[in-house]
């Protein structure tokens, strides 16, 4: 048994297969993957991986285990999953997944390939688990799936303490143990026992403060869209292939796009923190519909269009659309009078912090300081952006205005 002091559930025993499985390079690897990416351009403490992360997830689906009454290989391939759910996270974790995925097809729990072979899979085998049944665990397959990966996840039980844990925001604040004690199955679903709908309702209300303030701050977004372009040019100078990519850290990435021409100048502005700055910054309202769905392909070319209207070079304009919002947490199932019901039909504060994830939504368009408002003057006219729910952004920092206030 080895002992392990964390930050945010104080000791933690580790033993049998998680144990043997944490010092595999895979798992090792986790050390250099950070587990926020750019929110440490805000929060300078959230310096924190996903290795210290899984060993987290690890301990609580442990202890949801144990209540549940799960033992023997059950447990064993569970906790197993647990400690490796997070294995395939490209670099700087969720960052650049979408473009790795867009070349390879696969997403960070897509990892059937990584425990096929080598020191994982050796691992696995010693200790008699099948890796494909633990690779369909972290993908959130079967009952004990949804302990891993699912609505009422140990995952989202861990990321939302730590997370608010080395930011040093009190958003994030969960009972992890009176959630992990109200689990049971009902007819093979996770569900929260009695009494428990403001149990479910803390991991809504957790997620809705962590995001405005933490996951999707406009800092972290700039940071985020920058270090996606550079691995995009990377990618598209035959630098790296995407397989390899997929496998690399943080500090591998960082060396990559320093060295390669192409992207050298992205990388030294990530180096310094000389970030690009908000030309737009708008609500969905006063979006189109048609810029809300854009996939890559037609975003790239709004960035094309905006650059060739602001007279800039193409690389001095990115276009920031996030996906419309979503609340997985909200059918999430609770026990209400012997009755398993979803969250979003017993609470009524779902329907409200859909509202919030609304308002909350914002476009993004970046540009350097000194083309800046250039750029959003384009930016409204080419994207058709509504100006009565938009800031345009002054090149000078602490000042906004509208498109009216500029000319």
């Amino acid at each position: 048994m080895t002992t392990i002091k964390d930050s945010v559930h104080d000791h933690i025993e580790v033993e049998g297969v998680t144990a043997a499985l944490l010092d595999t390079p895979p798992v090792q690897r986790l050390r250099r993957v950070s587990q926020l990416g750019t929110v440490t351009y805000v929060y300078p403490s959230a310096n924190h991986t996903r290795f210290e992360h899984s060993i987290g997830v690890a301990h609580l689906a442990d202890r949801a285990l144990d209540h549940l009454g799960i033992e023997g290989q059950q447990a064993e391939r569970a906790r197993a999953a647990a400690l490796l759910h997070d294995i395939g996270h490209t670099p700087f974790s969720h960052n650049i997944e979408e473009l790795v995925h867009r070349h390879t097809g696969k997403y960070h729990d897509d990892v059937g390939d990584l425990l096929a072979s080598g020191p994982v899979a050796r691992v696995l085998s010693e200790h008699g688990l099948n890796p494909d049944a633990v690779a369909g665990l972290v993908a959130g397959e079967g009952q004990l799936g949804q302990i891993v990966s699912g609505e009422l996840d140990v995952d989202r039980m861990d990321y939302l303490v730590r997370d608010a844990h080395h930011t040093g925001v009190p958003y994030g604040t969960i009972d992890t143990g009176r959630l992990v004690r109200a689990l049971r199955f009902v007819d093979g679903d996770l569900v929260l026992d009695e009494n428990n709908v403001q149990s479910a309702e803390s991991l809504l209300l957790a997620r809705a403060l962590m995001n405005p303030t933490v996951y999707s701050h406009h800092v972290a977004r700039i940071g985020k869209a920058m270090l996606r372009r550079a691995t995009v040019r990377l990618l598209a100078h035959d630098e790296v292939d995407a397989t390899d990519l997929r496998r690399m850290d943080d500090y591998d990435l960082r060396v990559a796009l320093r060295e390669c021409e192409a992207t050298a100048a992205f990388a030294h502005r990530l180096d310094r923190r000389d970030l690009y700055k908000r030309a737009v910054w708008a609500e969905m309202a006063a979006v189109p519909e048609a810029v809300i769905d854009a996939d890559h392909d037609e975003i790239r070319e709004f960035e094309a269009d905006v650059a060739s209207e602001a007279t800039v070079d193409p690389d001095a304009v990115v276009v920031d659309v996030p996906p419309r919002p979503s609340m997985p947490e909200s059918t999430s199932r609770v026990l209400v009078n012997g009755e398993v019901r979803r969250l979003g039909e017993q609470s009524t504060l779902v329907s409200a912090l859909r509202a919030v994830q609304r308002d909350q939504w914002r476009l993004g368009v970046y540009a350097p300081v000194e083309t800046a408002q250039r750029v959003g003057n384009a930016a409204i006219r080419v994207l058709g952006i509504d100006l009565e729910d938009t800031l345009v952004r002054d090149a000078r920092p602490g000042i906004h205005a509208t498109l009216d206030e500029f000319n």
